[in-house]
């Protein structure tokens, strides 16, 4: 004899062997399935069925199925991550899910994973040779990705959580000194980035940001430029094409005062982009781009790096080792030297917040207190 319930309430019945059965459904990452339990007597599967659905309504019932790490992590990307976040951070979490969780744990059950999988991720890779910083980005990308998957109910915890991640280690930031940026941008003139460079040093512009920069965002008779959005790395040549996003956060979207020599580079700059424009005439893609590559369009970052900044850096006799970034940090260290104001710094470079300014160049707090005091000397002799 069997009896049904109303919808959603579970069924009991009796199979010819003599044992009653429970019947009631779950939700899982596959679709909803039947789950079943087994007893000697009606009144005990009744029970038990009673305790499954209440736990089933509370959320405590997890089911992920036979879905794998690399199935989950997949969707995660595409259906919780993608449009919520900027692209590039979308491309980072992307990346390292690719790169470095799939093809550790990719094939393991999601319902699977324990703590001593992803202890083992991170050795494999602090093992192989990367850095603790970006062991620790997987950490993160992986703790967000299982954080979404226990809210959905697929998992009862997050197993990241009893999993210490690798600290990193700060490194040191590099900027050239006084010489080397005059020397930089002395190699740097007459050359058709020479602009690009020199705006780089003396405002402090992210990569991304100079590369999206528009005609239309700078006035040079007000000496000035306005940052509105950024080239994001590796997006130029992909199948969709050059992605701009917006700045980095709400500092970044920013308007920034430029020094006289710089407007004069920019002048130069445009003049002659002019006459690469008029030279190829219908081949010119026009983007509006301050700078773009030899036909208009967006400049790849790599190429900016690697064809060309490194053959500049040679050409100023400066060590191979300095990154276009630490450009950046050239110009927040030569202005934080000359004692401008912290704050002022911070706008400038478009820091999120006055820490993040003097935590990143406490390297040259000492000097800046020695004349601190120097001052203090002299206001009270």
């Amino acid at each position: 004899m069997s009896r049904k319930r109303g919808n959603g309430e579970g069924s009991i019945y009796r199979r010819k062997d003599g044992r009653w059965v429970g019947q009631y459904t779950v939700h899982t990452a596959e679709g909803p399935k039947y789950r079943y339990i087994y007893g000697k007597t009606r009144a005990a599967v009744a029970e038990k069925l009673t305790k499954a659905m209440a736990d089933r309504d509370g959320g405590l019932v997890f089911d992920a199925g036979s879905v794998t790490v690399r199935a989950y992590l997949d969707r995660w990307l595409s259906d919780s991550v993608r449009d919520t976040v900027r692209n590039n951070t979308f491309d980072n979490y992307a990346y390292l899910v690719r790169r470095h969780i799939k093809p550790t744990l990719g094939r393991v059950k999601l319902k699977s994973l324990t703590p001593i999988h992803v202890r083992g991720l991170y050795r494999e890779k602090l093992n192989s040779g990367l850095s603790s910083r970006t062991v620790n980005y997987i950490h993160v990308t992986l703790h967000k990705a299982l954080k979404q998957a226990v809210n959905d109910g697929l998992i009862p915890r997050n197993v990241t959580d009893a999993v210490k991640a690798p600290r990193p280690v700060k490194k040191e930031i590099q900027a050239m000194n006084p010489d080397q940026a005059r020397s930089f941008l002395g190699a740097a003139r007459g050359d058709r980035l020479e602009a690009l460079y020199t705006v780089a040093i003396t405002a402090g512009l992210r990569q991304g940001e100079l590369l999206g920069l528009r005609w239309s965002d700078i006035d040079l008779d007000a000496g000035q430029l306005a940052v509105r959005r950024s080239l994001v790395a590796g997006s130029v040549g992909s199948r969709g094409g050059a992605v701009f996003d917006a700045p980095k956060n709400n500092k970044s979207r920013r308007t920034v005062k430029l020094t006289d020599f710089a407007v004069e580079a920019l002048r130069r700059h445009k003049a002659a982009q002019n006459e690469e424009r008029l030279k190829l005439g219908s081949t010119w893609e026009d983007y509006g781009l301050v700078f773009p590559n030899r036909v208009g369009k967006p400049m790849d970052h790599n190429n900016l790096y690697k064809r060309d900044f490194k053959k500049m850096l040679a050409k100023a006799g400066i060590p191979q080792t300095f990154r276009f970034h630490d450009l950046r940090h050239t110009c927040a260290t030569l202005l934080l030297s000359k004692n401008v104001n912290q704050k002022i710094v911070q706008e400038m470079l478009g820091h999120a917040t006055i820490t993040q300014t003097m935590d990143t160049y406490s390297h040259v707090l000492p000097t800046m207190q020695d004349a601190a005091a120097a001052a203090m000397e002299s206001a009270l002799s």
